[in-house]
């Protein structure tokens, strides 16, 4: 999932390119406060004129309790995304106020009612963090994502990370939090954002601990970014042969009344067969199943 940073056209058509599967255009941090009016006008009208292919297509949203959020989403539902990115999620009751006025407009525009979905980033304060479970659960969320910055500021902690690049355990126990949260309520965990643009080895670490812990994609902030993400999160031609290899190993212990059994070398039970078919399911929506 990547960053357009507010109304730059050309970063648009740079992502236009690129192999990222969710454009996040960003109506918030990336737009200073007398910039809104215009940028929620040129990004309102890329939505009803540019062709996005295949990409699902999220708005970061400023807080509909500053002075733009109502108007942002009020611009942006003439022609809606496919998302819209929460930040600073902190209420349930705040959710369903924007799902009230989502239906509103859907209504309005004769759309089907439910179809635009919400991502959360559910950790940039405390009650948020607290709160995680309970916001995942509003009905139209479909993806759970986290920030370690602005709970560092909401906070008053001076950083998020040691001296080796590693999140402190405050913040990385946030990062195991939104998986749960998200896996407990059926939807995606979006890993959050790695800003050492110059370390792509250190990026190749981060998606591998992300992926392992059950994230199943990452924001990205910069187009170099997004290849790495991509073979961090897609399962790799070995893997996918060793799923089937498995499942077949399944179907024929079960035939013999095994649900346990020794396979290459590992005792395999019922949790490896969901972890296969996850993966296979993962591998399929990407074509390389």
């Amino acid at each position: 999932m990547h960053f357009v940073p507010g109304p730059n056209e050309k970063m648009l058509t740079k992502s236009l390119e690129s192999e990222a599967d969710t454009l996040v255009i960003d109506l918030e941090d990336a737009v200073a406060p007398d910039e809104k009016v215009a940028a929620r006008k040129i990004i309102s009208d890329w939505l009803d004129t540019v062709d996005f292919g295949r990409k699902e297509v999220a708005i970061r949203l400023n807080a509909l309790d500053t002075p733009w959020g109502l108007d942002d989403l009020d611009a942006t539902m003439a022609a809606p995304p496919h998302l819209y990115m929460i930040p600073k999620s902190e209420r349930l009751s705040g959710l369903q106020l924007l799902d009230s006025l989502i239906t509103k407009h859907e209504m309005r525009h004769a759309s089907v009612n439910s179809t635009v979905g919400l991502m959360l980033i559910g950790s940039e304060t405390p009650m948020g963090v607290d709160n995680l479970p309970v916001l995942a659960s509003e009905p139209r969320v479909r993806a759970l994502t986290w920030g370690a910055e602005d709970l560092a500021a909401a906070i008053g902690a001076s950083a998020n990370r040691d001296s080796n690049g590693q999140y402190l355990p405050l913040f990385a126990s946030c990062a195991d939090r939104t998986v749960l949260a998200a896996r407990s309520n059926g939807v995606q965990p979006i890993d959050s954002v790695f800003v050492q643009l110059d370390d792509e080895l250190a990026l190749q670490a981060e998606c591998r601990n992300s992926r392992e812990i059950g994230f199943t994609g990452k924001l990205t902030i910069h187009p170099n970014q997004i290849p790495v993400v991509n073979q961090a999160f897609s399962p790799d031609a070995a893997a996918v042969q060793r799923a089937h290899r498995l499942i077949e190993a399944f179907e024929e212990a079960r035939r013999e009344g095994r649900n346990a059994f020794r396979f290459e070398g590992q005792m395999v039970d019922a949790p490896h067969l969901s972890q296969a078919k996850d993966l296979l399911q993962r591998a399929e929506e990407i074509g390389d199943a």
